[in-house]
């Protein structure tokens, strides 16, 4: 089963070193990226409406156009995509930016590794994870992986 992934990132080598260390995984992966939170919600609304949905989305926060928390925000409250899993993918370590994607329902807050080999193995721990099953959302003590 192929898993679908977005990724929303404004730094084109952001999204490079991603899809790099995709490539690295031993898991067959389809990758679509989008520039900013405006492209990334138009996309989502252009494919979920054929299913199957993305598999999870990795969202960065600071965007232009629109930014991670109203991605986030927005595709919490939209029926077709509430179920998405979202993974915060940022840079920052700010505790109000944890703790404000937490409440807004982000599944967990991953902070970007600066090594191809940290990145292949925080992706791989992101998609060992069983969104579907009874871990929805971590919990607050393991939601900074």
């Amino acid at each position: 089963m192929i898993k679908s992934i977005f990724l929303a990132d404004d730094d084109a080598d952001d999204r490079f070193f991603f899809a790099e260390a995709l490539k690295d995984i031993n898991e067959h992966t389809e990758l679509t990226t989008a520039k900013d939170g405006a492209e990334l919600m138009a996309t989502l609304n252009e494919v979920v409406t054929a299913p199957p949905p993305p598999h999870v989305i990795f969202l960065d926060l600071n965007m232009p156009l629109k930014n991670g928390i109203e991605c986030l925000r927005e595709i919490r409250e939209t029926t077709k995509l509430k179920d998405i899993p979202v993974v915060i993918f940022s840079t920052s370590s700010n505790q109000g930016e944890v703790d404000t994607t937490f409440s807004l329902g982000a599944n967990c807050y991953v902070r970007k590794p600066s090594s191809h080999l940290n990145l292949v193995a925080t992706i791989e721990n992101v998609l060992a994870l069983d969104f579907s099953s009874q871990i929805h959302q971590l919990p607050r003590d393991k939601f900074v992986l």
